[in-house]
């Protein structure tokens, strides 16, 4: 439900009442000729089968002021392409699809390689990177955004709320993040599990072990960190590294952090409820699920906390394992009541066998980092490429417009 509260570094922009989605949509419109838009969405071939993505197309086919809609196509063969140019064809955008897959694509990248610029893994990392590449290529428009394309619960207001800060010409804003709450569709359960049970009580883990510090304050002043949705503008999409593994969303909330003002960041209240596909936890198995994602985060956070000068040991690890499982249950109290209150089903014992996992996934990113400190999962940013390899931005939006003619 709606608030009006302001904590942490950052502005929260809150959906307060119920202004109507037309008029958003209005001013958005009046401004895309001087700020036009674009929207990205990362999509795995598969997400084709899925029950949500006809829906989105519905939706983002009423929206009047996107100049651009970019789908990142990974893990396709040429089957799946020629399929996806079908499944969005009705969208009245000019859109394309870029195919990660393909031979055009493979062969920039491995220009890319020689220069040792190129992505050290596939993954949602890869294919945002590549988007945010054809997006500045073409030249179409000044701000972008981003999301899923799995959200079971979508409608076109979440594009508008996320665009708006970004786009306004008075703001000032060069970052917004989205932020939601995460339930089942049906209301049957609280969600977000390693948002609940991972980030928050790592963020006060972290601080009771090693101290509080600006790039905690900043990633906890965010209600959901991990949100696959944000806007930026061009300044912004040009400068970020983008990480290849799971630590995403982590990842491009520390390089926000490290290159702009939280003056210029805010998250905003995009969706009353929210729900998308669900990742096994995977307790056995640390490669895979969201068990390997809260290895990634962690260790990007731990990278993220050396470089500002926190020394970390082995030792350290082991009190912040302890800190840790604490803060959980303490915070797994809260889930409970919070949950009884609201007569949702809570499963106590499963949330504590979650928090378990995820401590161990602690010491494994620590031992990760301490066996390898400089090793980085970022990409080079767009910026860095343009500045080596100038011609490429060129090539590649030939390689997109070769593809999909």
């Amino acid at each position: 439900m709606a608030d009006f509260s302001q904590s942490g570094t950052i502005a929260t922009l809150h959906h307060l009442g119920e202004r109507p989605l037309e008029s958003l949509e209005a001013e958005l419109a009046s401004w895309g000729s001087d700020r036009p838009m674009s929207l990205i969405i990362p999509c795995l071939a598969t997400e084709m089968n899925g029950p949500a993505l006809r829906g989105i197309i519905s939706e983002l086919s009423s929206v009047p002021y996107l100049s651009e809609v970019i789908v990142g196509l990974d893990h396709a063969n040429l089957d799946d392409f020629t399929r996806a140019r079908e499944l969005f064809a009705p969208l009245p955008q000019h859109h394309r699809i870029v195919w990660n897959d393909s031979p055009r694509l493979r062969s920039i990248e491995t220009g890319l390689r020689d220069h040792g610029l190129a992505p050290t893994e596939t993954g949602k990392g890869r294919n945002v990177w590549w988007c945010l590449g054809y997006f500045l290529a073409s030249g179409r428009a000044r701000s972008v955004a981003l999301h899923d394309a799995d959200i079971l619960t979508y409608d076109r207001s979440m594009v508008a709320r996320l665009h708006y800060p970004v786009a306004h010409p008075s703001f000032g804003y060069v970052f917004a993040k989205g932020f939601y709450y995460r339930a089942a569709s049906d209301g049957g359960r609280l969600n977000g599990r390693v948002t609940r049970l991972f980030v928050a009580p790592l963020l006060r883990a972290l601080s009771l072990t090693f101290g509080r510090s600006d790039y905690l304050d900043f990633i906890g002043s965010f209600r959901y960190p991990l949100a696959g949705e944000c806007a930026m503008d061009e300044s912004a999409a040009r400068s970020i590294r983008i990480p290849s593994d799971w630590g995403l969303e982590i990842g491009v909330l520390g390089e926000v952090f490290h290159r702009h003002s939280g003056a210029r960041v805010c998250q905003v209240d995009v969706a009353d409820i929210y729900d998308h596909k669900h990742q096994e936890l995977s307790p056995d198995d640390a490669s895979t699920g969201l068990h390997r994602m809260s290895v990634d985060i962690a260790r990007a956070m731990f990278k993220k906390l050396a470089s500002s000068g926190v020394v970390l040991t082995s030792e350290g690890f082991r009190t912040l394992e302890a800190a840790f499982f604490r803060s959980a249950l303490d915070l797994i109290d809260s889930y409970n009541a919070d949950a009884v209150l609201n007569g949702i089903p809570y499963d106590r014992q499963e949330e504590e066998a979650t928090a378990d996992v995820f401590a161990h996934a602690i010491l494994r990113a620590g031992d990760d980092y301490l066996n390898d400190p400089m090793e980085s999962p970022f990409i080079p940013s767009w910026s860095r490429v343009d500045s080596e390899m100038p011609d490429l931005a060129e090539n590649l939006a030939k390689a997109v417009e070769a593809d999909n003619a």
